[in-house]
């Protein structure tokens, strides 16, 4: 029989609010102490999405491949290791199968002995699949307002703005002017690179791809 501990983080933020890979490993390495169970690893997963099935992680797809009849898994909760409730149902009837148990330390330890384990293990995993769920219906609302607002989401800032100091697009006057300018020359048949050279000549640092960005944003023909 061997144990192995399994630990991940996929942010920094997590690290920050007390989930950080020491704190995991610690308490992974206090239970088996505690049970008499002496790890041989503990896998350690770093900047990996809990959306990616653990058979398909860097560390974890390894670990549960070698994993053989007798041995035990360790990890500190249900979501560090299943993106899903039926993902984590497929997982433990996997490892069950092959004589393999699954500790889960905030499910209380052993979770693939008997069917009240099972029958705990799927509401867990469907609450934690659900909590995901709400967490990206909050940052997709938030992202929404801001854009509404004419906050800036990130990524290269559009010609013509600047980034104001609570995070909105402010009309850079000159860039305005600029634009209304290449507007113009498009109407009268100039191509783009003729263009992007006459606003390059105003010292403007703007392709011929910039125009056309330009055009296209603003309604203009490209």
């Amino acid at each position: 029989m061997a144990a192995y501990g399994y630990c991940r983080v996929s942010t920094a933020r997590q690290a920050i609010e007390g989930e950080s890979l020491d704190v995991q490993r610690r308490q992974i390495e206090g239970y088996a102490h505690m049970h008499g169970l002496t790890l041989r690893g503990v896998a350690v997963e770093d900047g990996v999405s809990g959306s990616v099935p653990v058979h398909e992680r860097p560390k974890g797809g390894p670990l549960f491949a070698k994993l053989r009849k007798g041995d035990i898994a360790i990890a500190p909760k249900l979501d560090r290791l299943f993106r899903s409730a039926l993902d984590a149902l497929q997982v433990v009837e996997d490892l069950r199968k092959r004589g393999v148990s699954l500790h889960l330390l905030d499910l209380g330890g052993d979770i693939s002995g008997n069917g009240l384990s099972k029958l705990f293990l799927t509401i867990a995993a469907a609450f934690a699949e659900a909590e995901r769920d709400r967490i990206r219906e909050r940052i997709g609302q938030v992202k929404a307002d801001q854009k509404a607002r004419g906050r800036y989401l990130g990524g290269i800032v559009p010609f013509g703005y600047r980034r104001g100091e609570l995070g909105e697009l402010m009309p850079h006057e000159a860039e305005q002017a600029a634009i209304r300018e290449i507007s113009a020359l498009r109407s009268q048949g100039k191509a783009l690179r003729a263009i992007a050279k006459a606003m390059q000549a105003k010292g403007f640092k703007i392709s011929h791809e910039g125009v056309k960005g330009v055009l296209a944003a603003h309604g203009a023909i490209a």
